[in-house]
């Protein structure tokens, strides 16, 4: 029937009204008829027009994606297998809202541009986060996002127990007369909005980051041991005669690395890993692995740490604590003078870790040859490390690693988690060095699987778009940058020759950040096709099963293969249809967790300059755009000043090189220069900082608080 009605509209070429399709069918197959025109207008095979018709779909004029909306009300439609995504004025949203499936109708495909013609369906999450406030003797619900064009109400009924001023999280129920009217129930009281943590429980909530742990998960955690027993040693490697420590953070609780090594009589370095072997204790189909699978990823937000593992596990037995035996699953790797790995063995092990260092005064020793109490014994040891983590890192280098070096801001709060200071994140040779020798477990953990051709889960990143590269580069151009690049034949050394050609530019900081978000995002994938950001054929993640969801899969397929020795049909079929799920689930997981801290970053920025409104900074412009530039501090705030209130002329965007021009004037702002700027507004909630030009300057009377 389908074809037969298909075919008929087809056939007309024109717009047919229902009485006129439903002339060519039998009796009995009229029924049925409003159904298949609703199917096939979902498949786009036809489409309903504004008079009430159906005529068949143009594919080269229409398309189907998703909306990303914009505060603003305007947005973005990404189109599946699209080059670049379609810009939707605020005028042509027509009532989409962000995550909504549409159709859209091209308008300009040059500047690709459209207009959003039907709704396909609406991927509204039923769990919403926002602020319960009154109007009119009624509950609403201020939303978090306010990308979400809606209208929630709660009938009083539901409110269980919330009071206006309470951040809730809401559970969506019905939508009212099909319009963005909503009712819902509030599920959890997050607490009052001025509550120390509830800014950030909030934004965790909005990304479906929960911070309790269900009730089942707790009854298992009572079967949980807080020590390894003797049965739990046998069949494992004793290493815990052995020089291994640990070193993280000054405040690290979750700790699942240990690092050992020593020079070998041929000349070349045994280096050891051993990671936290946390699937002894997370097995598959139990409540905790459940849970571990559905959040994916431990979340550092701020001052607040929501793990993928209980504190009893995550903290406790799991937890690599120094002078106390743990569990563990070691590599080891042969490396030769030349940074290659000779050979690796992947084993069951046990070790007491010797001592919880800390990457501040590794640095001392590393650095500064200063020898902190208590690191007396461990001072050469760690200075070997550092010869062979040199000697690593010189051959990942001239193998086409890409060092992006990247500022990263420090959150500093205070006893209530206030935002008091931000700093840049230091990275030194401690953190190099860890950095390193992880990535070379990692390799060899993937190489191992990989040559045994069983299923797997990798970390995988794809090479960057010629025309992402080519834009790019052209921006180089406007700003009198030269940069010589093959973009015929794109390796991981042509990324590496621009950032090197780069780094003498005072932009640098601003340019390696638009390179790397010009590049593709590693995810996980039971694909393997590489890692181009670390130049490496083979790569997954093995070091981090606390905090991340895929090593602890990783460490199952280890003990499955190797140490069990299951590598029939049953299994390799069970795994080949389970890791693709796992893989998306984990990039899926990934993603949301690393959107959420930019979010909590955001608003924690915002606080901070809450307390700065009205003083005067020197920052340098990262970003613009047609509604105004970004500028970024040194402590890498960023904040906008609006175009519309850049006020000593008319300012329009100009795309061709990236600046905002004045009508008049001829007067330039482009992406680079530094600006002294007057912190205007902040709204932490939104996590909105606004700048404005400070006119005050001109002769010298006020001092700026920061550089660029």
């Amino acid at each position: 029937m389908e074809e037969k009605v298909l075919d008929y509209i087809v056939k007309h070429n024109k717009a047919l009204s229902y009485e006129e399709i439903a002339s060519i069918l039998n009796d009995d197959e009229l029924p049925l008829l409003a159904e298949t025109l609703t199917k096939l207008e979902k498949e786009l095979k036809i489409r309903l027009t504004n008079k009430g018709k159906f005529e068949k779909f143009n594919d080269k004029m229409k398309k189907i994606g998703i909306f990303a909306g914009n505060k603003k009300s305007f947005g973005f439609v990404i189109v599946d297998g699209a080059k670049n995504d379609y810009y939707v004025s605020k005028e042509n949203v027509n009532g989409a809202i962000d995550g909504d499936e549409v159709i859209i109708k091209i308008i300009d495909e040059g500047k690709h541009e459209a207009v959003i013609s039907s709704i396909n369906k609406r991927n509204l999450s039923n769990i919403l986060v926002g602020e319960l406030y009154v109007k009119d003797n009624k509950n609403f619900i201020n939303l978090d996002d306010d990308k979400l064009k809606i209208v929630v109400e709660i009938p009083l009924e539901k409110l269980n127990g919330a009071v206006p001023g309470h951040k809730v999280v809401v559970k969506i129920e019905n939508n009212i007369a099909k319009s963005n009217y909503y009712e819902g129930e509030i599920v959890r009281v997050l607490g009052h909005k001025d509550d120390p943590g509830v800014d950030i429980l909030s934004v965790a909530a909005k990304y479906q980051i929960n911070d309790i742990f269900p009730d089942e998960v707790l009854e298992e955690l009572k079967t949980v041991p807080s020590v390894v027993s003797d049965t739990e040693l046998e069949g494992r490697r004793d290493l815990t005669g052995e020089m291994i420590f640990t070193i993280d953070g000054d405040d690290t609780k979750d700790i699942d690395d240990a690092i050992s090594v020593k020079k070998m009589e041929n000349g070349n370095y045994m280096l050891g890993v051993h990671i936290a072997d946390v699937s002894h204790y997370v097995k598959p189909d139990s409540a905790l692995y459940k849970e571990a699978f559905a959040r994916g990823t431990s979340n550092y937000l701020a001052n607040t740490v929501i793990p993928m593992l209980p504190h009893q596990l995550s903290n406790g037995i799991c937890s690599l604590n120094p002078d106390v035996i743990r569990l563990t699953i070691s590599c080891y790797m042969e490396i030769d003078k030349n940074g290659n790995t000779v050979s690796s063995d992947i084993f069951e092990s046990y070790i007491k870790s010797r001592k919880q260092m800390t990457y501040k005064n590794v640095n001392k020793i590393l650095e500064e040859n200063i020898v902190p109490d208590g690191y007396e014994e461990f001072a050469d040891t760690l200075n070997l490390m550092k010869e062979l983590s040199q000697i690593i890192r010189k051959a990942k280098i001239s193998k086409g690693y890409i060092d992006f070096d990247v500022d990263e801001p420090k959150i500093i709060t205070d006893e209530n988690g206030r935002a008091i200071d931000i700093q840049k994140r230091e990275r030194g040779i401690g953190e190099n060095l860890i950095e390193d020798f992880m990535i070379a477990a990692n390799e060899a953990v993937a190489e191992t699987i990989t040559y045994m051709e069983l299923p797997f889960i990798y970390r995988v990143h794809g090479a960057p778009d010629e025309d992402k590269l080519r834009k790019f580069l052209g921006f180089l151009n406007v700003l009198g940058y030269k940069v010589n690049a093959n973009l015929k034949n794109i390796t991981p050394k042509t990324i590496q020759s621009i950032l090197n050609q780069l780094k003498d530019k005072k932009e640098y900081p601003i340019l390696s950040s638009m390179l790397l978000r010009s590049m593709m995002k590693a995810v996980y994938d039971n694909i393997n096709i590489g890692h181009f950001g670390l130049a490496s054929k083979f790569y997954t993640h093995f070091t981090s099963p606390i905090r991340r969801f895929p090593d602890l899969t990783v460490h199952r397929l280890l003990r499955t293969y190797l140490f069990e020795h299951k590598i029939d049909n049953e299994t390799v079929n069970y795994f080949t249809g389970e890791l693709p799920v796992i893989a998306k689930q984990s990039s899926d997981r990934e993603r949301a967790s690393v959107d959420c801290e930019r979010d909590v970053d955001d608003m924690k920025m915002a606080e901070y300059m809450e307390q700065h409104v009205g003083e005067v900074y020197k920052g340098m412009i990262s970003t613009v755009t047609n509604y105004g530039m970004y500028v970024e501090l040194s402590n890498l705030v960023e904040g906008l000043i609006k175009i519309d209130e850049i006020d000593d002329d008319y300012y329009f965007y100009d795309e061709s090189t990236y600046s905002l021009i004045g009508k008049k004037s001829k007067k330039r702002y482009m992406l680079g220069m530094t600006l002294e700027i007057v912190v205007d507004s902040v709204i932490k909630e939104k996590g909105l900082i606004n700048f404005r030009l400070n006119k005050g300057d001109k002769n010298g009377n006020k001092q700026p608080k920061g550089e660029a």
